[in-house]
Formats: C-alpha cells, sequence, structure tokens
C-alpha cells in the first residue's frame, strides 16, 4: 500500500478556539483517528503548535540562518496531520473526505514519494 499525508490546513490565529467549540470536533478527529486504525490504515498522526511557533532553519554557503515563525507567511498553515496507507488515491481522499468532516477544516492530500509504491 501507498503512504498518503493528510495535512490539516488551518486558519491563523492567536489561540486555539473555545473548549466548547473545539471539544466536540476532537471528539470527532479521534473516531475518524479510532476508525482509521480499526481499518489499518493509520500510520502516524499528530497536531502542530500554532505557526509562531515554528522556526526555519537555511544553510547558505556555511552560514545557518534562523528565521523565527512558519516557513511562508499566509492565512492558513499546517495545524497537523496524518499518514495513513492506502491502496490508491481514490481511498486517501475518502479518508480526508472523513477527516475534512470531523476537523470543519480543509485536508490536503499528499502522496508520500518512494514510500509504499512496489
Amino acid at each position: 500500500m501507498r503512504q498518503y499525508l493528510l495535512n490539516v490546513i488551518q486558519p491563523d490565529g492567536d489561540a486555539p478556539p473555545p473548549p466548547e467549540f473545539l471539544e466536540p470536533i476532537m471528539r470527532d478527529v479521534e473516531a475518524v483517528n479510532r476508525e482509521m486504525r480499526a481499518a489499518g490504515v493509520w500510520v502516524f498522526g499528530a497536531g502542530l503548535e500554532l505557526a509562531p511557533a515554528a522556526r526555519v532553519v537555511r544553510v547558505r554557503d556555511d552560514e545557518t540562518l534562523l528565521t523565527d515563525g512558519p516557513f511562508a507567511e499566509g492565512k492558513e498553515h499546517i495545524g497537523g496531520f496524518t499518514v495513513i496507507a492506502a491502496p490508491d488515491l481514490d481511498a486517501a481522499l475518502g479518508w480526508a473526505a472523513k477527516l475534512a468532516r470531523a476537523t470543519t477544516l480543509p485536508i490536503e492530500v499528499r502522496p508520500v514519494a518512494g514510500v509504499g509504491t512496489a
């Protein structure tokens, strides 16, 4: 089976939503995660700290440059991700749709290069 990265695309903001908004979403996300595990497709997943916690490291010539904040400025960033092993893109898109429904956020689906393609 091929592996796919499911990126949760989250709007930028200073703070997470209040618990009364976030708790039902997290419950729904955990239900999808349990379903993925039961189906044998779940490989790994994690939520990420807010974008201001990011650091970018670049090397130019022999100098290492460190920049605070995410790589790209924008109104959205990756808020979390899940790696799944699915038989094909259509199956991965089906899992992404379930995750999008649970998170109420867009999900980017991207095949992982060179992993599980044999």
